[in-house]
């Protein structure tokens, strides 16, 4: 069956038909780079829905031989074969929903795209790819292709497509994620010489099932394998980020296209979360206890160092990026819980946040469109000339600072209840951090939507193009208008900006309010999981 692989390359087709229209036909190249991600959509979606009819993910796998190392003169057993192998189950499979949705919702985002956009589109296109083949390629090679994947086509869109400071933005996201790849590369490496597979399958059989340790080609001791989870921890810490490795991703926020932060904040973040649980926990589940109270710790101070600098910036795109560095320790304390609750919150935390960081980014796209800034000092009272756009910005807040009957919720109760019952007196630090969450998103949304100028000589000197942002990309509509003051020209969201709008919402409150929906597909990997971990 090609399921899968007509899931995760469908895009090419868009990429190949955009090869085809001339650069300056923006509206086809919209439409057809918008198109292209439909198809995947509706295959995540039948594979989501045909889950719940009780359809066994197992049956979508495929596997093919594609290279064997022994044909090389210098290889005398026929050990290396690295196959291709896509695969899917409850914990991949609601990533792939997160990216398909995503991806699309993007797209539409991308509409205010305004220079080169066939570039863009045919990058976007390659970034989707890379993420739909992260999660669902079934070894370690080809999670590794398809994760160079996504950091070459997000070098490019942050590169050529960001705001005034791009380029240092693209080369320290490169800087950083190449290290944490390069690292992961050692680490598969070291499993494929000792092993001879690079499949995850076959890799926890011979891991953890004494009878199949006469099939490695080389012993690994306790302490090996506590090195090589060591290396996968620190290359994924890298990704997510975990403080202090977190300057890297402050940039691109700022910097990059707000559409692209969406899939950046909403989807690559969350693939160093899927690399913990499936790598971490699914391959090392001894020697995961040993690092659990580090990662614990290291979630704290990543939702306390991201809470209270949140708390001092007066640039929106900024508060967004620490309240990622922030709501990204919440999967760290999840995780460091060692629970089944835990687990679970990390990975609803994941999807929540995702969904949450979405949404805030698309309605920065519409702020920067319309009023030129996103600096909440030169911002004020835009909820009389643009109520629904506020409305929605509201809500996004409530979603971050975990409102119940949000999404938000979902994920921080049960990362913090896993945590509770382990590591209480951390879990009561780390929960400090939440309160903030609602000081620094409140306090950003109220000023933005109700407030005023403070920076009173700016606003009246009229528009010029800010510093940090990625105006670059299009036109503001205020050009001519006074800057950060809604003035009569200023129009509320348009159908095609509050369609994204409306989808996430309804998201986050689907999830929030009936969080069995994500719950039902991961039942059988949690409890798979906690039986690896002894619990």
């Amino acid at each position: 069956m090609m399921f899968l692989s007509l899931l995760v390359f469908s895009p090419l087709l868009g990429i190949v038909l955009l090869m085809f229209v001339r650069k300056t036909d923006e509206r086809m190249i919209q439409w057809l780079g918008t198109a292209a991600t439909v198809p995947p959509l509706i295959l995540a979606l039948f594979a989501f829905i045909q889950s719940g009819r009780g359809f066994r993910l197992e049956r979508l796998d495929e596997a093919r031989d594609w290279v064997r190392l022994t044909d090389l003169p210098f290889f005398t057993d026929a050990a290396y074969v690295i196959r291709y192998e896509l695969g899917i189950d409850g914990l991949s499979l609601v990533f792939i929903v997160l990216t398909a949705v995503l991806a699309t919702l993007a797209a539409l985002a991308s509409m205010l795209v305004k220079t080169e956009k066939k570039g863009y589109f045919l990058w976007l296109l390659a970034l989707e790819i890379g993420m739909l083949g992260v999660f669902s390629a079934a070894n370690f090679v080809w999670f590794f292709l398809f994760l160079e994947v996504t950091l070459v086509a997000m070098f490019l869109l942050v590169g050529k497509w960001g705001g005034f400071e791009r380029e240092r933005a693209a080369y320290s996201y490169l800087l950083y994620n190449g290290l944490g790849s390069a690292l992961l590369l050692v680490v598969i490496a070291v499993l494929l010489a000792r092993t001879g597979t690079a499949n995850f399958a076959l890799l926890h059989e011979m891991l953890h099932n004494p009878a199949a340790e006469g099939q490695l080609i080389a012993p690994l001791t306790e302490e090996g394998r506590r090195w090589l989870l060591g290396g996968l921890l620190l290359a994924f810490a890298v990704k997510l980020p975990a403080v202090p490795f977190h300057r890297w991703l402050i940039r691109v926020h700022v910097e990059a296209p707000p559409p692209v932060v969406m899939l950046h904040a909403g989807v690559l973040l969350k693939i160093a979360a899927y690399g913990m649980i499936r790598f971490g926990v699914g391959l090392f589940p001894d020697e995961f206890r040993s690092f659990a109270g580090v990662l614990a710790l290291f979630g704290v101070i990543n939702v306390l160092y991201g809470a209270l600098l949140a708390l001092r910036q007066r640039e929106l795109k900024r508060v967004l990026a620490y309240s990622s560095v922030s709501h990204m320790g919440v999967v760290l304390i999840g995780l460091g819980a060692l629970n089944e609750a835990g687990i679970q919150g990390a990975i609803f935390q994941s999807v929540a946040h995702g969904l949450i960081s979405a949404l805030s980014f698309l309605l920065v796209g519409v702020l920067t469109h319309r009023m030129g800034t996103t600096d909440i000092n030169r911002l004020g009272g835009l909820t009389k000339a643009m109520p629904l756009f506020s409305g929605y910005l509201l809500t996004a807040a409530l979603a971050l600072l975990g409102l119940p009957g949000l999404a938000g919720f979902v994920g921080e109760f049960t990362s913090f209840l896993g945590l509770f019952q382990t590591k209480p007196a951390l879990a009561a630090v780390g929960a400090l951090g939440l309160i903030f969450a609602a000081v620094y998103s409140l306090k950003a949304v109220l000023d933005i939507t109700f407030g005023r100028p403070r920076d009173r000589q700016e606003a009246v000197m009229g528009w010029r193009e800010p510093q940090a942002s990625a105006v670059s990309i299009c036109e503001p509509q205020t050009s001519g208008a006074s800057l950060g003051e809604p003035q009569g020209g200023v129009v509320d969201l348009q159908g095609k900006e509050a369609v994204p709008a409306f989808i996430l919402v309804a998201l986050i409150v689907a999830v929030g309010v009936y969080p069995q929906l994500l719950a039902a597909p991961l039942t059988a990997v949690v409890e798979t999981m906690m039986n690896g971990l002894g619990g």
